[in-house]
């Protein structure tokens, strides 16, 4: 017990450690700073206000470490059945860090997607409706294969997702291809022009006149003829 206890404790200091480490090291190198950026950056503020992707890697890190330190503080005990629940939990263990960086990833991927669609669609109501719909699309994406990757009622959730987006199909295949053909073609060539507009207009104000080209002043030439 003596000895169970002493690694648990190394451990945990190291893991420790590490963790403020790793986290530091990530926050200076700009981790944070380049995920909230822009307006992708607004939109992660929006969706996850407290998230820091510095201090979630720092504290898989420390549960990595100290998990392996127990792991052996366990098997220095000498007992069968915590040896297999402990090889167990590390057999989960990847899942875990799967479905974290599923979410890592997923969120800066929805805000980059409405940034796109906010440039290319402009201030237009379908781009106001796209800019709002493909992100959460993407969020909801990834919280499904957070759940497949952590095993939480696989069969549920495969149907589930499987379900939902087909009914988006379904319904996006009928509005668009029976009921709304029109007036679709017309908001979507509306955008379009007002896209286009936009971005000649952001062209046009972004390249500032550099100046009217110099004409070098001549003389006038006097039409008389020069007496000899």
């Amino acid at each position: 017990m003596i000895g169970f206890l002493v690694i648990v404790l190394i451990g945990f200091v190291i893991a420790k450690v590490l963790q403020k480490l790793v986290a530091v090291a990530l926050e200076k190198v700009g981790t944070d700073r380049a995920v909230r950026s822009g307006k992708s950056g607004e939109y992660i503020t929006r969706v996850a206000p407290d998230a820091s992707p510095s201090e979630l890697i720092g504290r898989v890190v420390f549960w990595f470490i100290f998990l392996g330190a127990l792991s052996i503080a366990i098997s220095s005990l000498g007992i069968a059945a915590l040896n297999e629940f402990v090889a167990e939990v590390f057999a989960y263990l990847p899942n875990i860090i799967a479905a974290i960086l599923i979410l890592v990833i997923a969120v800066p991927v929805a805000g980059a997607l409405a940034q796109f669609v906010d440039r290319s669609m402009g201030d237009t109501p379908m781009g106001k409706l796209m800019a709002t719909a493909a992100p959460a699309l993407v969020m909801g994406i990834a919280v499904f294969m957070v759940l497949n990757q952590l095993q939480i009622a696989s069969g549920i959730v495969l149907i589930t997702y499987a379900a939902l987006m087909g009914a988006i199909a379904l319904g996006v295949a009928l509005a668009f291809g029976l009921g709304g053909r029109d007036v679709a073609a017309r908001m979507l060539e509306e955008t379009y022009r007002r896209g286009q507009a936009e971005r000649a207009r952001a062209r046009g104000t972004s390249a500032a006149p550099s100046g009217a080209p110099e004409t070098a002043s001549q003389p006038p030439r006097s039409d008389r003829p020069t007496s000899g």
